[in-house]
């Protein structure tokens, strides 16, 4: 079997940060270290890397790069290697233990980032997803509602408490309604006490942020139902219990081709797939706390949903 020695001349492997990329260059055949720089994480500094890493390699074209982070640090360094026309990976996630007293330091993992992929097939590596078009935009988009929506729960949460211990005319023994929201919102200052006043100021601030966040909720939705539609996961949509959301956050839940290869490595990927831990004659099974866990509540409310409206789910 071919390995990644054998194929490649050079292994360049890179670690990053949000301010510096350390890159490190090995001898693919040998494991043999070439040399060490670090660089800057501007547009600048990353030209500087990739023609650096030229220089180092007698300009092989066929020199593989392994990136740490493809995702998000390296994600820029990672475009600019491959307009420069090499082959990119991703780097797993180390070991910690594995390199327990043999210290640590960006150089040292930069070199532990390509010596980790030299033994490796081409049918093990870490070939990143094309981030281009669709799947890029429904990943901003994924990633900005997730934010909205801690911050509309923190938000009608404070209101809540504030309306529990300001008399202000709301019951708020309850949570709140849509209704309630909207008619907070829509207060006007009055002639009243410098507590009740300011309470009822802010208790309008926030039901007009949540108001705000509501809108914007909706555009989210919505800009996510025109991108599906237009790309392979369209069909999802068809399904009962999924929505654009959760059909979104399927669709660009995996990060490398090949790591969804089976419905078992799916399962494993949302944390949904049992943990053997059996012991002696004592057979059992415990969840998994692991694995996405975005994708893993997306698939909790796909469920409920589907138990719910589903007959074939119920049965």
């Amino acid at each position: 079997m071919t390995i990644v020695a054998h194929a490649h001349p050079f292994v360049i492997g890179v670690d990053t940060h949000a301010r510096t990329h350390t890159l490190a260059v090995l001898v693919a055949a040998t494991g043999e270290p070439v040399a060490t720089e670090e660089f800057p994480t501007t547009a600048a500094g990353m030209n500087r890397a990739v023609a650096w890493a030229a220089r180092h390699t007698d300009g092989e074209m066929a020199t593989l790069w392994v990136i740490e982070g493809i995702a998000t640090y390296g994600a820029h360094l990672a475009s600019a290697v491959k307009r420069a026309g090499f082959e990119v990976v991703e780097a797993a996630a180390m070991n910690a233990r594995a390199h327990r007293g043999t210290g640590k330091s960006d150089a040292f993992d930069a070199r532990r980032i390509a010596a980790s992929v030299l033994s490796l097939g081409p049918e093990q590596l870490r070939r990143p997803r094309s981030d281009d078009g669709i799947r890029a935009a429904l990943r901003v988009l994924v990633t900005a509602r997730a934010h909205m929506t801690t911050e509309r729960t923190a938000t009608i949460n404070a209101l809540t408490a504030l309306l529990r211990i300001a008399a202000l005319g709301i019951d708020a023994r309850k949570p709140l309604t849509a209704s309630q929201i909207g008619e907070v919102a829509r207060w006007r200052t009055r002639a009243e006490d410098i507590v009740t006043s300011t309470a009822r100021a802010e208790a309008a601030r926030m039901a007009k942020r949540v108001v705000d966040l509501n809108e914007q909720l909706a555009a989210n939705q919505g800009q996510m139902i025109d991108l599906l539609h237009a790309s392979k996961a369209a069909i999802l949509l068809d399904k009962t219990g999924i929505g654009p959301v959760t059909a979104a956050v399927v669709y660009t839940a995996w990060s490398h081709a090949g790591r969804v290869r089976s419905e078992a490595a799916f399962a494993a990927l949302a944390g949904v797939n049992p943990i053997p831990a059996s012991s002696g004659n004592t057979i059992r099974h415990r969840l998994n706390r692991g694995g996405d866990r975005r994708l893993n509540r997306a698939l909790h409310m796909a469920v409920i949903t589907r138990m719910t409206h589903d007959p074939e789910t119920r049965a």
